[in-house]
Protein backbone atom coordinates (compact mmCIF):
# COMPACT_ATOMS: atom_id res chain seq x y z
CA UNK A 1 0.00 0.00 0.00
CA UNK A 2 2.86 2.67 0.66
CA UNK A 3 3.95 2.48 -3.12
CA UNK A 4 0.34 3.10 -4.52
CA UNK A 5 0.20 6.70 -2.75
CA UNK A 6 3.08 7.30 -5.13
CA UNK A 7 2.10 5.69 -8.44
CA UNK A 8 -1.57 7.59 -8.19
CA UNK A 9 0.56 10.79 -7.74
CA UNK A 10 2.13 9.90 -10.50
CA UNK A 11 -0.33 9.57 -12.68
CA UNK A 12 -2.01 12.67 -11.43
CA UNK A 13 0.87 14.81 -12.08
CA UNK A 14 1.36 13.11 -15.79
CA UNK A 15 -2.43 13.64 -16.19
CA UNK A 16 -2.04 17.59 -15.02
CA UNK A 17 0.72 17.92 -17.39
CA UNK A 18 -1.19 16.90 -20.01
CA UNK A 19 -4.03 18.73 -19.31
CA UNK A 20 -1.55 21.93 -19.01
CA UNK A 21 -0.29 21.41 -22.58
CA UNK A 22 -3.90 20.60 -23.93
CA UNK A 23 -5.06 24.16 -22.29
CA UNK A 24 -2.39 26.01 -23.97
CA UNK A 25 -2.49 24.33 -27.50
CA UNK A 26 -3.94 26.13 -30.18
CA UNK A 27 -6.84 24.23 -30.58
CA UNK A 28 -10.57 24.67 -30.49
CA UNK A 29 -12.62 24.77 -26.88
CA UNK A 30 -14.26 21.33 -27.90
CA UNK A 31 -10.72 19.61 -28.28
CA UNK A 32 -9.72 21.66 -25.10
CA UNK A 33 -12.63 20.36 -23.20
CA UNK A 34 -12.60 17.07 -24.81
CA UNK A 35 -9.22 16.75 -23.75
CA UNK A 36 -9.43 18.11 -19.79
CA UNK A 37 -12.15 15.27 -19.60
CA UNK A 38 -10.19 12.74 -20.68
CA UNK A 39 -7.12 13.78 -18.25
CA UNK A 40 -9.97 13.73 -15.54
CA UNK A 41 -11.22 10.50 -16.25
CA UNK A 42 -7.60 9.09 -16.62
CA UNK A 43 -6.97 10.04 -12.84
CA UNK A 44 -10.46 8.42 -12.18
CA UNK A 45 -9.97 5.31 -13.57
CA UNK A 46 -6.59 5.35 -12.65
CA UNK A 47 -6.96 5.41 -8.96
CA UNK A 48 -10.07 2.76 -9.52
CA UNK A 49 -7.43 0.11 -11.04
CA UNK A 50 -4.77 0.52 -8.48
CA UNK A 51 -7.75 0.58 -5.53
CA UNK A 52 -8.95 -3.33 -7.38
CA UNK A 53 -5.46 -4.40 -7.91
CA UNK A 54 -5.05 -4.06 -4.41
CA UNK A 55 -7.29 -7.20 -3.50
CA UNK A 56 -5.67 -9.45 -6.35
CA UNK A 57 -2.95 -11.73 -6.20
CA UNK A 58 -0.01 -10.57 -8.14
CA UNK A 59 1.60 -12.69 -10.63
CA UNK A 60 5.90 -13.00 -8.64
CA UNK A 61 7.57 -12.21 -12.12
CA UNK A 62 5.72 -8.73 -11.48
CA UNK A 63 7.27 -8.06 -8.53
CA UNK A 64 9.26 -5.54 -8.42
CA UNK A 65 9.67 -3.45 -4.82
CA UNK A 66 10.57 -6.50 -3.21
CA UNK A 67 12.97 -8.57 -5.73
CA UNK A 68 15.76 -9.30 -3.59
CA UNK A 69 13.56 -10.50 -0.51
CA UNK A 70 15.54 -13.67 0.67
CA UNK A 71 12.97 -15.56 2.53
CA UNK A 72 9.70 -14.41 3.72
CA UNK A 73 6.65 -16.47 5.94
CA UNK A 74 4.23 -18.55 3.69
CA UNK A 75 0.87 -18.06 5.77
CA UNK A 76 -1.41 -19.88 3.49
CA UNK A 77 -1.78 -21.37 0.22
CA UNK A 78 -4.13 -22.34 -2.61
CA UNK A 79 -3.80 -24.73 -5.18
CA UNK A 80 -5.09 -24.15 -8.48
CA UNK A 81 -4.00 -27.27 -10.25
CA UNK A 82 -2.13 -26.53 -13.87
CA UNK A 83 -2.69 -22.85 -13.81
CA UNK A 84 -1.30 -21.45 -10.43
CA UNK A 85 0.18 -21.54 -6.77
CA UNK A 86 -1.85 -18.57 -4.52
CA UNK A 87 0.74 -17.56 -1.95
CA UNK A 88 -0.36 -15.53 1.16
CA UNK A 89 3.60 -14.39 2.18
CA UNK A 90 4.32 -12.07 5.33
CA UNK A 91 7.69 -10.90 5.18
CA UNK A 92 10.05 -9.89 8.11
CA UNK A 93 10.33 -5.83 7.43
CA UNK A 94 6.81 -5.81 7.11
CA UNK A 95 3.37 -6.07 8.91
CA UNK A 96 0.90 -6.72 5.98
CA UNK A 97 1.02 -9.74 4.09
CA UNK A 98 0.24 -10.06 0.31
CA UNK A 99 -0.78 -12.32 -2.15
CA UNK A 100 1.10 -13.68 -5.01
CA UNK A 101 0.66 -16.06 -7.80
CA UNK A 102 3.07 -18.71 -8.26
CA UNK A 103 3.65 -20.48 -11.85
CA UNK A 104 1.92 -23.54 -11.33
CA UNK A 105 4.88 -25.82 -10.39
CA UNK A 106 4.31 -29.98 -9.44
CA UNK A 107 7.58 -29.94 -7.82
CA UNK A 108 6.57 -26.52 -5.68
CA UNK A 109 3.09 -28.19 -5.05
CA UNK A 110 4.98 -31.04 -3.62
CA UNK A 111 7.50 -28.75 -1.86
CA UNK A 112 4.99 -26.76 0.04
CA UNK A 113 2.58 -29.60 0.67
CA UNK A 114 5.80 -31.56 2.62
CA UNK A 115 6.62 -28.19 4.46
CA UNK A 116 3.11 -27.87 5.50
CA UNK A 117 3.05 -31.22 7.20
CA UNK A 118 6.53 -31.04 8.96
CA UNK A 119 5.64 -27.66 10.23
CA UNK A 120 2.54 -28.73 11.19
CA UNK A 121 3.95 -31.63 13.08
CA UNK A 122 6.31 -29.92 14.33
CA UNK A 123 4.60 -26.75 15.47
CA UNK A 124 6.17 -24.10 13.34
CA UNK A 125 5.58 -21.70 10.44
CA UNK A 126 6.59 -22.68 6.40
CA UNK A 127 9.25 -19.81 5.19
CA UNK A 128 9.81 -19.49 1.28
CA UNK A 129 13.60 -19.13 0.18
CA UNK A 130 14.01 -16.26 -2.85
CA UNK A 131 9.65 -16.33 -3.57
CA UNK A 132 10.47 -13.86 -6.16
CA UNK A 133 13.24 -15.75 -8.76
CA UNK A 134 11.34 -18.29 -10.75
CA UNK A 135 13.93 -19.99 -11.54
CA UNK A 136 14.51 -21.58 -8.27
CA UNK A 137 11.50 -23.17 -8.57
CA UNK A 138 12.55 -26.48 -10.26
CA UNK A 139 16.26 -26.35 -9.36
CA UNK A 140 16.38 -26.74 -5.57
CA UNK A 141 13.93 -26.76 -2.45
CA UNK A 142 12.30 -23.44 -2.06
CA UNK A 143 9.75 -23.81 0.44
CA UNK A 144 10.89 -25.65 4.20
CA UNK A 145 9.34 -25.73 7.55
CA UNK A 146 11.31 -23.73 10.07
CA UNK A 147 13.16 -26.07 12.71
CA UNK A 148 11.52 -26.21 16.39
CA UNK A 149 13.51 -23.56 18.74
CA UNK A 150 16.32 -25.28 21.16
CA UNK A 151 14.31 -25.68 24.63
CA UNK A 152 16.79 -23.53 27.41
CA UNK A 153 19.44 -25.09 28.74
CA UNK A 154 19.22 -27.20 31.47
CA UNK A 155 20.92 -25.39 34.78
CA UNK A 156 21.88 -28.17 37.07
CA UNK A 157 20.42 -27.89 40.62
CA UNK A 158 22.99 -26.95 43.85
CA UNK A 159 22.46 -28.57 46.67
Amino acid sequence: MDHMIFLYALLVLTASGLAGITIWAPRRAWVKTSALALAGLLMITGYASLVELLGRPKAVHMEWAKKNVPEATVLGVSFKEKEAIYLWLSFDDEQEPRAYALPWSMKAAQQIQNAMQQANAMGTAVRARRPFDASDVDSEMMFYALPQEALPPKVPRQG
